[in-house]
This record gives structure tokens, C-alpha cells and sequence, in this order.
């Protein structure tokens, strides 16, 4: 059995005058970098709760880079067979 680790990074930064919390999602591979950025915005009426700006913003910069990750699939695989791939995300 082979057994590969990956490791993602989450860095979150909230900006409070603007009430917006950034997320940044980075793997971390053998070869390869890749990155996601997420953001979620807090309505003026809102209580403020940072928590959920973390999860939503984490959520959404998971989302971008899962999407990212089927592209460099679809592509790696394109380079091997030199024929268009149709993989979804």
C-alpha cells in the first residue's frame, strides 16, 4: 500500500471596518502548489459572529480550490492521452 499525505493551509484574515473575512486554502503536494480564496461578507445588520465569517469564507476558498484541483486533473490527463478530458467538478 502506498500512502501520500497532503497538507492544506488555511489562513484566514478578518477586516472588520469592511466586514469582510478573507480565506486563502493552499495545498501542498510533491510537485505542485495550489491555491483558493474565499470571502464572506457581513451585512451591517448582522451581529458579529467571527465564526461564521471563518466558516464561510474557509468554506468557499475549499470550494475554488477543489475546483482547482479537478482542472490541473483534467490537464495532467489531457498531457498523457493528447486528448480533451470531461471531468466535472
Amino acid at each position: 500500500m502506498t500512502v501520500r499525505q497532503w497538507t492544506v493551509d488555511i489562513t484566514i484574515d478578518e477586516l472588520e471596518d469592511e466586514r469582510t473575512t478573507h480565506a486563502e486554502a493552499r495545498l501542498r503536494t510533491e510537485g505542485e502548489q495550489l491555491a483558493g480564496r474565499g470571502t464572506a461578507y457581513r451585512h451591517p445588520n448582522d451581529v458579529e459572529v467571527p465564526q461564521i465569517g471563518d466558516e464561510l469564507a474557509a468554506a468557499r476558498a475549499l470550494s475554488e480550490l477543489a475546483h482547482r484541483l479537478v482542472l490541473a486533473a483534467a490537464q495532467d490527463i489531457e498531457e498523457i492521452t493528447h486528448r480533451p478530458s470531461r471531468l466535472r467538478s
